[in-house]
């Protein structure tokens, strides 16, 4: 991988910022963007169709025929499954905000994504990007343990909620923040090395400025 090339790890609960923060370093770093929630709900959504529930003990069989790879369109690299990019709206349903959770804390879902999303750093590479950004809950801690830039973002479940409504999405803030931090695979925490932010406390400007600096020491 070229050394110049970086990877910012952005992790973080529901609606604490990531997705905001990450697509307007996209723009100002020229970096590929992934939003690796968007992969559990694209899963997700397949399996629904296909009529395979979490625990249904055909899981792994219908997830092991699935070919998965990348679509880039501007800066972001979305998802394939058996060569279709998920429809985004369809991916923000509620059905798929009930039931993602327990999907993406099924072992047999995370291997199958694991390494797939581990190897997107040289898509970006490959595309000419001069890095890659990828949003999630466990990329600095298990898809990009040794990214240059590691940030956590957090918020109060208060301000969460609002902004969870403002985006017109009804999943309970709490119940996703239990989920995700107590699954036994991969669960949500702050990464080793991490810098702590509170985007409650500050406005998206500073926010993106912090993570800036922190790109700008890492290259140097």
């Amino acid at each position: 991988m070229n050394e110049k090339f970086i990877v910012l790890a952005i992790d973080g609960g529901a609606a604490s910022g990531k997705s905001t923060t990450a697509k307007t370093l996209t723009q100002a770093m020229s970096l590929m963007h992934v939003d690796t929630g968007s992969h559990y709900r694209a899963l997700c959504l397949k399996l629904l169709e296909k009529k395979v529930s979490a625990n249904d003990e055909r899981l792994g069989k219908v997830l092991g025929a699935l070919t998965l790879d990348t679509e880039i369109t501007g800066n972001q690299g979305r998802i394939r499954l058996d060569g279709k990019v998920p429809d985004p709206d369809e991916l923000r349903s509620d059905l798929v905000n009930e039931k993602v959770s327990f999907f993406a804390a099924q072992p047999d879902v995370r291997e199958k994504l694991l390494g797939y999303q581990q190897s997107l750093a040289e898509v970006a590479e490959s595309a000419g990007f001069s890095g890659l950004v990828m949003e999630g809950r466990d990329i600095g801690s298990v898809i990009y343990p040794d990214a240059q830039v590691k940030v956590f973002l957090q918020a109060d479940e208060r301000e969460r909620k609002k902004r969870r409504e403002a985006e017109g999405q009804t999943d309970a803030i709490s119940l996703r923040d239990k989920m995700d931090t107590t699954r036994k695979n991969a669960p949500l925490a702050c990464p080793d090395g991490a810098l702590v932010i509170d985007t409650g406390r500050h406005s998206i400007d500073q926010v993106v400025g912090m993570v800036l600096d922190l790109a700008e020491k890492a290259r140097s």
